[in-house]
């Protein structure tokens, strides 16, 4: 036999369409919808700080008697977090083997730079995430906020957040962390309105536009709790 000989074609196996660089951007994309979407949400749960503690205890005594509900959500965003960053870097890695020599005069450049620091502002947030359930979820950091119940005896987030948000240093830690969302989301937003087609060259700058703008109300929506809670605005 020829060892040369070539496989028959019916064995040769087609590279599956998510190896590829598209269908990697598309599995981002998908990925990155679910969690603007929980980004979104999370932010409404947030703002009921300002209807007071009984809302507010109201929500997370909601949240809480899901039950094993909430903790399947919880690992399916772990999961998607995890998958989302894993093709991002996969692609990013992709693109900078395919273009090994950076480019002579860097200004030619197009990018922005959200979309350039968009794995290192990934990893920062998940790992802000992390401290964050270790904080307020599983009470790791702060274990004396297990015992915070309101007079219904509801777990008392609403202390908490009070209680957290009065130190400069964790108040400024969750600016920059939001901050740093955020600025991902700028870029993020606009991307997966891209990859999925649904913007044109000639509507380009309404849409980076509007993941700007909607990105800074995120910003807004987040920073406006503790900062109000730092000055005293939610007491």
């Amino acid at each position: 036999m020829n060892a040369l000989a070539k496989p028959p074609a019916s064995k040769i196996q087609p590279k599956g369409i998510f190896q590829t660089s598209v269908g990697k951007k598309i599995i981002i994309a998908i990925t990155g919808i679910f969690l603007i979407g929980f980004v979104f949400g999370h932010m409404l749960g947030h703002l009921q700080m300002f209807a007071g503690a009984d809302k507010y205890n109201s929500y997370a005594k909601m949240l809480k008697d899901l039950g094993p509900l909430l903790w399947i959500i919880r690992l399916a965003l772990l999961a998607l977090f995890v998958i989302h960053i894993k093709y991002t870097i996969q692609v990013t890695v992709e693109n900078r083997k395919a273009r090994p020599v950076p480019y002579y005069n860097q200004k030619t450049q197009v990018a922005s730079l959200a979309s350039r620091t968009m794995i290192v502002s990934g990893i920062i947030i998940v790992t802000f995430v992390i401290y964050h359930l270790l904080h307020f979820t599983m009470h790791v950091t702060h274990p004396e906020y297990a015992n915070m119940t309101d007079s219904q005896g509801r777990v008392n987030v609403y202390a908490m957040m009070i209680s957290a948000f009065q130190t400069p240093l964790l108040l400024v830690s969750y600016l920059v962390a939001v901050g740093l969302l955020c600025f991902h989301l700028s870029h993020g937003i606009f991307s997966v309105l891209q990859t999925l087609g649904l913007n044109h060259p000639k509507i380009d700058k309404k849409v980076k536009l509007t993941s700007q703008a909607l990105s800074a109300f995120l910003f807004i929506g987040y920073a406006s709790v503790p900062i109000a809670i730092f000055f005293k605005v939610i007491q």
